[in-house]
């Protein structure tokens, strides 16, 4: 075979890769420049108005204060992040677990789930410091609160996907006398896979905001005190800059837990669903 015909065949492997670079760097690129404008547009606005740090801190005086109150906030910072990774281990361990349950009984599955729905409709401002008085400890609590916020997305989004399994298969399992269990793990349970880690994407912000919320209504300090009560700590001091700090940290933390979720999703969907070797082959 000539080079001419080598370049020929080789040219429309390469494109696609090409442009999946470009999109990916486009992907990192786009926002990492808005922000950028966003930033130097608010620390230009703060400078030439000469608003004072007790009303609005600039960026540049923010991060002065994230690396200057670094040693107040990283524990804070470890203590939401374990109640929140605690909570969403939990809602996932349960919310499949009964999802699993409402596949196998319909029955099971109209009784119970408007209670999940009771649950998730529910605000959890106005419920947590029953939970608070009742369980009678912080960390528990603080646990319960966010686990009930994290709880509803994934048994809603895995309980679809395994009733959304296709329906000709699942005859064709039945028609070869497959057993409930094999038609679980091996059909059930692998359609259900993509809806599970999208309930896990959204539950993994919604057990944060649980437990910084939990957090402001138990107004725990010491050594138990998560970022929530170091920004209604900061704002009892008129110490804006520093509540900002704690508050880009929290932020921070939502992004990087989406972040995280949506590589997991990737590396377990990439070699074999349609959503993801979409994105490859676009």
């Amino acid at each position: 075979m000539t080079e001419t015909s080598h370049a020929a065949v080789a040219g429309p492997v390469r494109a696609p890769r090409l442009r999946l670079m470009d999109a990916g760097v486009l992907r990192v690129l786009a926002p990492l420049v808005i922000g950028i404008v966003f930033l130097g547009a608010w620390e230009a606005v703060v400078r030439i108005k000469g608003i004072p740090p007790y009303i609005l801190p600039g960026p540049i005086l923010v991060a002065q204060t994230l690396v200057r109150d670094w040693g107040t906030l990283s524990p804070s910072l470890w203590v939401t992040l374990k109640i929140t990774f605690a909570a969403l281990v939990v809602a996932a361990t349960a919310g499949l677990a009964l999802s699993i349950l409402f596949a196998q009984s319909r029955i099971i599955e109209l009784s119970l789930f408007p209670y999940a729905v009771i649950l998730q409709v529910t605000p959890i401002v106005a419920i947590a410091p029953l939970i608070i008085i009742w369980v009678n400890d912080v960390a528990i609590s603080l646990l319960i609160c966010a686990w009930i916020v994290a709880f509803f997305p994934i048994l809603s989004n895995t309980t679809l996907g395994l009733n959304s399994a296709d329906h000709n298969l699942v005859d064709l399992f039945r028609l070869y006398r497959a057993s409930r269990w094999q038609v679980l793990t091996r059909l059930r349970l692998p359609a259900a896979m993509p809806y599970f880690l999208a309930g896990l994407r959204i539950s993994g912000g919604l057990a944060l905001i649980g437990a910084i919320v939990a957090e402001f209504v138990a107004g725990t300090g010491g050594t138990a005190s998560g970022l929530a009560y170091r920004i209604l700590e900061a704002g009892y001091q008129l110490q804006i800059p520093r509540m900002f700090a704690a508050l880009v940290l929290v932020s921070g933390t939502g992004v990087a837990i989406f972040l995280a979720m949506s590589l997991l999703s990737h590396l377990l969907l990439r070699s074999w669903h349609e959503s993801a070797l979409a994105k490859e082959g676009s």
